[in-house]
């Protein structure tokens, strides 16, 4: 019998081992949390430049074959389907869609640009010109890529 009774004392933990188990992982996840969270503003963030350098390389594309950028008028629809004006344009396009940025919004392109032959922007996750952080615009410079 005494077995028995020390064998259904051990076999289940105590309260007080599972509320040191429970702050444990909260020490843990106090410690962790907020080092990751900032993270994917910023992944967001470097999707929209990669995307921008993609896009900018369909570009490139476009002038090599066509001898100019597609106007701001004809805007990245250009990349996707054949505009009246394209000398040529390869079966399917240079890309496949017309992307969005990382927070759904659309690119913003003009050409010719202001410090180039184009402009290619995001507004950033406000959607909003200017703003400060995750919110500020994100500039394609033709030296990122």
């Amino acid at each position: 019998m005494k077995t028995m009774s020390r064998r259904s004392r051990q076999q289940g933990m105590t309260l007080i081992e599972i509320l040191v188990v429970v702050a444990i992982i909260g020490l843990i996840a106090a410690m962790i949390v907020p080092n990751v969270m900032g993270q994917s503003e910023q992944a967001r963030v470097d999707l929209a430049r990669s995307n921008m350098a993609s896009i900018a390389t369909a570009l490139d594309m476009y002038r090599l074959q066509n001898g100019r950028y597609p106007s701001t008028e004809e805007g990245l629809r250009a990349l996707v389907e054949r505009p009246a004006s394209a000398r040529t344009f390869p079966d399917g396009g240079y890309l496949r869609s017309i992307p969005k940025d990382p927070w759904g919004t659309d690119y913003i392109y003009a050409s010719p640009g202001q410090s180039g032959p184009f402009d290619l922007m995001s507004l950033g996750a406000d959607g909003q010109e200017g703003g400060d952080g995750v919110n500020s615009d994100i500039l394609f410079r033709d030296g990122e890529r």
